[in-house]
This record gives C-alpha cells, structure tokens and sequence, in this order.
C-alpha cells in the first residue's frame, strides 16, 4: 500500500472517530427521551431490575439503563442525554474496532482491516443516524456481533476461553434488549458449522452453550411477575401478521437496506457486477452470515431494517474485500467526500434545524413548563416523540423532584402535559408549537387560579 494512501486510511480513521462527537450536544430527536427518562425514573424509585418510565413497567431489558444511570452518577443527571449519546457513540467506535480485530485475525493484514472499520462507520446509517442516536440499537449490535466474531475466532483457533466471551457477550446483548440476539448468533452458528463443526458440536461447546442459554430463564425468574418473557416473545410473533402493503414491504426492504449500507454497498456491487470475482472461503462466510440473518427480517412484514444493525459489520466485512481488491483508490475518496459532507451536517446543518425547527423549543418549552408548573403536582399523558423530548427535559431540570409520570386515578390540582386539549383532564394553560407537532400544558384545580387557563 502507497505512503500517501496509509495516511489517507488513518486520517479518514480518526476523522471519522471524531466526527461523531458533535451529536453528544443535539438536542433530543426523535424518541430518544425514552432511555434517559426510565434511567432517571429507576434511579429515583431504585428500580434496577424494571425499566419504568411515567411510573409505568415498560417491560425492557435494563442493561443500556444500569450504563446510564452509572455514567450520569458521575458526570449529573442534568447531562443525562449526552451520557446516553456518548454511550451509543462509544458503541459504535466499538463495533469498528472488533471489526478491525476480525478482519486482522482473518487476513493478517493492518491496512485492510483499518479499511474494513473506515467502510463501516462510513455507511449512510451509521454514519448519519443510527451510529450516534441516543437508542439501545447500538450497544445491542456491540454486543451482538462481538459475540459472534468470538465465536467465529474461537472456531478458528479450537479456544474455549474465547468461546466462553462470546456467550458472555451474547447474554449481555440479550440484557441490552431482546431476545433476537439469540437468533442472530443461532444463524451465525449454523453458518460457521460448516468449517468449524469440529468444535462447536464437540461435548465442551455443546455443555457450555446449553449452559448459556438458560441465561434468559434464570433473568425471567428473577423479575416482578410483569410478563416480560411474554411480551419478549409476543413482539417477536407480532413481526410476523401479514397484512395490506405486504408485497410492496418485500420489494422494498433489500433497497432500503442497500441505501443505509451506502456508499460501500453501492461502490461494492458496482465493482461485483463488473468483475463477478468469486469471495474467498473467509469472505464468503461473512457475506453468508449477513445475508443468512438478513432473510428472516425481510420475510417477516412488520420488520424494520434498524433490526439488521448488529449484522452491519458483516456487510461491511465482505464489501470492504470486494473495495480492496478492486477500487480502493476509489473507495477512499468516495468515502472522504461523504465525511466531509458528514462534518458539514453535524457542525453546521443539522445544528441550524434544531435551532430554527425541531429541537432547541423541546427544552425552551420544558424551562417554561417548569416555571409555570413550579410547587404544583406535574404529570404527562403525551408518549409522542415531542412530549418526550419535552418530558426528558423536565425531568433533568426538576432533579432531584419526583420525575413527571402519568396522573393518578384521582388527582385534585396540579398540571399536565398533553398530546390533545381535553376538558375532562383540565384546562388548557398554553399551547405549544414544536416543529409539526403541538404540546398542551392543562391545569386542574388551585393550580388553574395561578394562570390564564381557558374554559
């Protein structure tokens, strides 16, 4: 590999490290108040073992909620979304950094396993959305695929040590979120049988994955009678109702999922299509475990392609091959175009959206609530992203008071948050315009002498 192109490979490293650090500031998008409003709720009500949030079980693995609730002890609970974004991000630098470890014990090879990270955190949704966003995906796709390429390791090397941090792994990624984690490293497994069946069907393997897998029996044991397992299993069967729409979702899913896995995806199968270049064996049994994990998540009709996350990795494993053999030259200044334009949306587009549209009125309307609503009951009825966002606010302004939750069956006088104007919970003290959507703030009782509400 030329000089100049080693330097470009680690410039484009380190550039694409930092440019992720702009995002720890955003303002809430999206839903991402969920996670930093259970954390705070299970701190406050000392609830580790149940994810709560407006004082209701919302029946979560709690692992991404413990990291959380460590990390805002330390920095504050009123940086408890930029806590929560710095462990994403973290997530992600290291889902390019076990990759980096994969692709070296595979090829042995410095410089193409630096390519294979810099492919990775240069795909659109990595990049651009999931690879920052304040939600558990990135951590369970952490976990996930280091379990499987320590499996994968501890196959080629006959290593039970490793073998044992795969599972170990596993059970911290079923922790994160779900039990999908379980059937993305089943699949994986399946797929390595055929160059490793050796050692994953000998007597020591088969005891310790038996072992590991009642992991999740033993967690369900340990929880409140909420019905957690169930509603594991139910969200799983959910993905399968087939309905209206269904055959345009099926045509639709693989493009969908070629355009978050861009530019690689685009540039590999450019190259792909051209040359018809066979993978080698390695290679080949990357792709097998992307596409193989792929196929249940494109069947099923009530998929979303985020899902397929933790298996990113392995896209980016093989098409990095195809890159590297066929048009690295190309590659690196595509994927230097797409940082620079990267950097231009985290420091200065995406930050003039938030201040003009959608963002930076979550928490002016929170700091007015709070002010308003100051030495009365507050509780919030409004579960859409707005009335998170602005609920994730109040509750790290009002800390260390009760968080907002949902009202009480009976409650004479206070104030409310709400998604509609509602006579029958109170009456409307102010509305509020964020972005398309609107926020009502109702009042009931003594709380309503204090204000201009309206009949």
């Amino acid at each position: 590999m030329r000089l100049d192109d080693e330097k470009m490979l680690q410039t484009l490293f380190w550039a694409s490290t930092l440019s992720f650090l702009p995002a720890i500031y955003f303002y809430y998008v999206g839903e991402e108040a969920i996670f930093p409003i259970s954390s705070l709720e299970m701190h406050h009500s000392h609830s580790l073992l149940v994810q709560v949030m407006y004082g209701a079980n919302v029946r979560h693995n709690p692992l991404f909620n413990w990291l959380i609730m460590l990390f805002s002890g330390i920095f504050g609970w009123n940086h408890v979304l930029e806590v929560t974004r710095a462990i994403t991000i973290f997530s992600t630098m290291g889902s390019s950094l076990v990759l980096y470890g994969l692709a070296f014990h595979l090829t042995r090879d410095r410089h193409f396993s630096l390519f294979s990270s810099v492919v990775y955190l240069g795909l659109f949704d990595v990049a651009f959305y999931r690879g920052w966003l304040a939600y558990v995906d990135p951590l369970f796709s952490f976990f996930v695929f280091s379990s499987i390429a320590l499996l994968w390791i501890a196959s080629r090397r006959e290593n039970f040590g490793i073998l044992i941090t795969a599972l170990v792994c596993l059970e911290l990624a079923f922790l994160s979120k779900a039990l999908t984690a379980y059937v993305f490293y089943g699949i994986s497994a399946l797929v390595l049988l055929r160059q490793h069946r050796k050692f994953l069907l000998g007597l020591p393997s088969i005891l310790l994955h038996a072992l590991f897998f009642l992991f999740p029996f033993a967690w369900f044991s340990l929880l409140p009678a909420s019905g957690q397992g169930q509603r594991m299993f139910g969200e799983i069967l959910s993905k399968l109702s087939f309905g209206e729409g269904y055959l345009a979702e099926l045509a639709g899913f693989p493009l969908e999922l070629l355009l978050r896995l861009s530019p690689a995806a685009l540039l590999a199968a450019w190259f792909l299509f051209r040359k018809k270049e066979k993978l080698p064996a390695e290679f080949r049994l990357a792709a097998q475990i992307a596409v193989y994990n792929f196929l249940p998540y494109w069947i099923a009709p009530q998929s979303s392609v985020r899902y397929l996350m933790p298996i990113y990795p392995f896209f980016a494993l093989f098409m990095s091959w195809v890159l590297w053999k066929e048009g690295r030259a190309l590659t690196l200044k595509v994927v230097g175009a797409f940082l620079a334009f990267k950097l231009l949306f985290m420091l200065f587009l995406f930050p003039i959206y938030q201040h003009e549209y959608r963002g930076k009125n979550y928490l002016d309307a929170a700091r007015e609530i709070a002010k308003e609503t100051k030495g009365y009951p507050l509780y919030v009825t409004d579960v859409s992203a707005s009335g998170l966002s602005v609920a994730g606010y109040l509750d790290a302004l009002r800390w260390p008071r009760t968080p907002v939750a949902f009202p009480p069956e009976r409650w004479d006088s206070g104030y409310v948050i709400a998604y509609d104007e509602n006579p029958s919970i109170g009456k409307t003290v102010k509305t509020y315009k964020l972005g398309g959507d609107s926020l009502y703030l109702l009042c009931r009782g003594n709380a309503c002498m204090r204000t201009g509400a309206s009949e």
